[in-house]
């Protein structure tokens, strides 16, 4: 995910400092702000824009021109890494006053190496350290007028939905990952901050809370599920507890990035109806016990096979999203054999497949599996994909005739464009909506489908 900023409308009005003209001597210094990575940078970037807004800087369009840039980068794999760097060097020849932060800035090193003269490099979280070097770098005037900032933050998002990340961090050992290294252990936030936090989205507007973290459903493990204060009561620091108190703010909830534990059962049930959508997000990334083993996953897919058929029997209309890697180190065609047949018993909702690069400091380089030529990974990642869309379009097909709620994402008077509660914003397919009535961002219609193909539906609005 890639986000350059552009402003919002300044919410100051005349008269509101003691003297007008003191404000046009001393203009707010502008930052320009590329945030790059996951959903859960895309956070971190609007906690640094909040602080931004509420300390009275103006946010720039354009790197020329602004007293500052920061860059919210990308360290997880190489490419990411490259696109980082390349955001970086944009940033340094068309303004020269550059902070870096996010996961790349926790190894610095590569980052000095290729631009010596950036002016600071944090790691991701560092909120107070980003805000250290815009002052460094930018000052702000000695009583700056503070524009008034909404409650809910400086979003990077359309207004009708937002990512809520509940935990920082990761327990897991995975052996192709360095999120423990970069971002450090699960940390877990108390419960009653993160409904306080999703209380005020709801309030300004937004339809759909997307819950995010490394690992969601092990939420709370780190505070051992202590409770904390939530209105008149206490609430739980637990992944069930949290999940039923947001789905009563009125807003959708979409869980992202779930393993599939056993207590993940008792969330699934919130999901026949209400606000928590029938949808789970879960990382499952391959099914060879021996290419599991190797990755330091969960390695009996026939239990997770358990888990999804109950899954089932308890949410009909459940939709599972998954991803997975092909061509990891060692991955024979047996194995990848037997990825494809886990697949079509599966036959997941939708689907992401990724080719295996090796990431610096993981510990699957030091394995000694031989890796898989680029050219097999590329064909495998081709009959996963192929695969994997037969099955999307037999089970869209299975939608024509149907009605569904529809999240607008585009309006229009005559076209607009959507999503069920079965597809999240930007990774899952879209609802094309033929409407005799305009249609708004955020607005929620009925939907009745009328064809569909191995990706996206298109119906008319009822």
């Amino acid at each position: 995910m890639r986000a350059r900023l552009a402003p919002a409308a300044p919410a100051w009005q005349a008269g509101a400092m003691a003297n007008p003209s003191d404000a046009e001597a001393r203009p707010a210094p502008r930052i320009s702000f590329v945030s790059l990575g996951c959903p859960k940078a895309l956070v971190d970037s609007e906690r640094i824009l909040t602080q931004l807004r509420a300390e009275g800087y103006e946010l720039s369009r354009s790197h020329a021109g602004a007293d500052a840039v920061i860059v919210n980068t990308c360290g997880f794999l190489d490419s990411a890494k490259a696109e980082s760097l390349q955001a970086i060097g944009a940033a340094m020849s068309e303004n020269g006053r550059v902070i870096v932060t996010g996961c790349m800035g926790a190894a610095p090193d590569a980052i000095r190496e290729a631009f010596p003269k950036v002016s600071a490099i944090t790691g991701p979280q560092a909120f107070e350290s980003v805000m250290a070097a815009v002052h460094d770098a930018a000052p702000a005037p000695h009583d700056p007028f503070v524009d008034l900032i909404p409650e809910q933050g400086v979003k990077l998002t359309p207004r009708h939905y937002a990512y809520l990340k509940i935990a920082e961090g990761c327990h897991n050992r995975c052996s192709f990952c360095i999120i423990p290294k970069l971002r450090g252990d699960l940390v877990s936030r108390p419960s009653g901050e993160v409904l306080r936090e999703a209380e005020k989205l709801v309030r300004a507007g937004v339809k759909e809370l997307l819950v995010i973290s490394q690992d969601t459903s092990a939420y709370g493990r780190d505070l051992k599920y202590a409770a904390s204060r939530w209105r008149d009561r206490d609430v739980a620091a637990r992944f069930l507890d949290l999940t039923r108190e947001l789905g009563a703010l009125g807003a959708w909830v979409r869980l992202h990035y779930v393993y599939p534990y056993p207590h993940v059962d008792a969330v699934v049930e919130l999901m026949n109806g209400g606000n928590v959508l029938p949808y789970v997000d879960v990382p499952f990334q391959h099914a060879s016990p021996r290419v599991l083993k190797a990755m330091r996953r969960p390695g009996d897919q026939q239990k997770t096979l358990d888990r999804i058929r109950a899954w089932r029997a308890i949410c009909p209309d459940l939709a599972i999203r998954s991803t997975f890697i092909v061509g990891f180190p060692g991955e024979t065609e047996e194995d990848f054999q037997l990825l494809l047949d886990w697949l079509d018993d599966a036959r997941l909702d939708r689907v992401g497949c990724f080719q295996y690069e090796p990431v610096k400091g993981a510990e699957a380089n030091d394995l000694g599996l031989e890796p898989v030529p680029d050219e097999v990974k590329a064909a495998r990642h081709k009959r996963f994909m192929l695969r994997q869309q037969a099955i999307s379009a037999k089970k869209l097909a299975g939608k024509i005739g149907r009605r569904f709620e529809v999240i607008v994402d585009e309006g229009g008077a005559h076209l607009a464009k959507g999503r069920t509660k079965g597809d999240a914003p930007q990774i899952d397919g879209s609802v094309h909506i033929a409407t005799r009535r305009p249609l708004r961002a955020g607005d929620i219609a009925t939907v009745k489908i009328d064809r569909a193909d191995a990706y996206d539906l298109w119906g008319t609005a009822v």
